[in-house]
C-alpha cells in the first residue's frame, strides 16, 4: 500500500524493538483476527522457505531465541502490528519519524518505505545468519550495567578491552565483548559504583568489533539492494539524527552492526523534532520502558496485539 503522507502526524514516532522481545505465542492473535497481519506472516514463511510462524506461536523459547529465529521473528510481528493498524485505520498511519532499536531499525525501512516487506525480511534474514556465523567464530556476549554513567563505563572499557554498545538510558548502558573481558568489567563496573551487572540473555557480542565478519558480509548485501528514499525519516542508531534519503540509509547500516545503538539521544531528537507521543509496534514494551526513564512526560502507546491496535485505531 502507498503512503499517503497529506495527513502525516506531527506529533508522533512509531518505534519498533530489536532482539530480546522475543516470546513464545506473540503475533498468534495478530494471525488470527488480521487478515493484513496474516499476509505478512505468510510472507515471512514465504522469505524464509519455512514455517517461522509455528515455532513464534508454539516454541520452544530455547529455539526462539536463537539470533537466526529472533530477528526475523521480532521483525515479522512488528510488521504485523503495523500492518493491522493500517487494516484498521482503512489507511497508513503517517508518524513524523520512525526509529528502531538495533534490529527494530529494518522494521523502519518497510514502514518508511525504504524496502518493501519481502526485501526487509530477506534483509533481515541474512543479518541474522552473519551474526550467528560471528557469533560462533568469536564468542563473547553483553552486560546491561544499571546505576553508572556513560564515563564511568568508557572508562571501565577502556581498562578492559569491552566496548560500550547500547546507551539506551542515562543509568541503562550495555557493554560487549569477549567473555574474559566481560568478566574483568563486571567487576571493575561493580567497584565503580553500579548497582547492578546483568549479563544478557544473547548469542555474541552485538554492536563491537566482534562483529565485524558479520558486518562486511552484510555490507555485500546491502550494497546490492536499491533503497528507496524514506517517506518519513528514520532517525538512525548511529548518529541519532533523521536519515532522509536512502543513500543515508544505507551508510547506516553499514556502520550498525559495529557501532553502539545511542538509544537515548535518538529519543532525545525525536523529542526535540516535537514528539509527543511514542507508538511501539511490535511485541513487548521493551522501549516504553526505556521511555519512561528518559523523559515521564511523553505518551507512550504499545501495539503488539489486536486489543492495542483497536485501541489505537480508536
Amino acid at each position: 500500500m502507498a503512503i499517503d503522507t497529506s495527513t502525516p502526524n506531527r506529533s508522533q514516532a512509531f518505534i519498533f524493538p530489536g532482539q530480546a522481545a522475543q516470546a513464545v505465542g506473540m503475533g498468534k492473535d495478530l494471525y488470527d483476527n488480521s487478515p493484513a497481519a496474516r499476509e505478512v506472516f505468510n510472507e515471512v514463511d514465504d522469505a524464509l522457505g519455512r514455517n517461522l510462524t509455528t515455532l513464534m506461536f508454539e516454541g520452544p523459547i530455547e529455539d526462539l531465541t536463537e539470533t537466526s529465529n529472533a530477528q526475523p521473528a521480532v521483525s515479522a510481528v512488528s510488521l504485523a502490528a503495523h500492518a493491522a493498524m493500517t487494516e484498521a485505520l482503512g489507511g497508513q498511519p503517517v508518524p513524523a519519524l520512525t526509529a528502531g532499536h538495533s534490529l527494530g531499525e529494518y522494521s523502519a525501512l518497510a514502514v518508511s518505505g525504504v524496502l518493501s516487506v519481502t526485501d526487509t525480511i530477506e534483509l533481515v534474514v541474512q543479518r541474522s545468519r552473519l551474526m550467528q556465523e560471528a557469533c560462533d567464530e568469536k564468542p563473547g556476549g553483553m552486560v546491561a550495567l544499571i546505576g553508572i554513567d556513560e564515563f564511568a563505563v568508557v572508562d571501565v572499557c577502556r581498562e578492559t578491552g569491552a566496548q560500550l554498545s547500547n546507551i539506551n538510558t542515562a543509568q541503562q548502558i550495555i557493554i560487549s565483548g569477549d567473555h574474559r573481558s566481560l568478566a574483568q568489567a563486571i567487576d571493575l563496573a561493580a567497584a565503580r559504583g553500579a548497582k547492578k551487572c546483568i549479563p544478557l540473555q544473547v548469542g555474541g557480542a552485538f554492536h563491537s568489533g566482534l562483529m565485524e565478519p558479520a558486518q562486511s558480509g552484510l555490507n555485500e548485501v546491502i550494497d546490492a539492494v536499491k533503497f528507496n528514499d524514506p517517506v518519513v525519516p528514520i532517525v538512525g542508531n548511529c548518529d541519532a539524527t533523521a536519515l532522509t534519503t536512502g543513500a543515508e540509509v544505507k551508510a547506516e547500516l553499514m556502520t550498525q552492526l559495529t557501532s553502539c545503538v545511542r538509544w537515548q539521544s535518538s529519543v532525545e531528537f525525536m523529542i526535540e523534532s516535537g514528539v509527543e507521543t511514542f507508538v511501539e509496534v511490535g511485541p513487548g514494551k521493551v522501549l516504553a520502558g526505556m521511555i519512561k526513564r528518559i523523559d515521564r512526560s511523553r505518551e507512550i502507546i504499545s501495539v503488539g496485539d489486536m486489543e492495542s491496535v483497536r485501541s489505537y485505531a480508536a
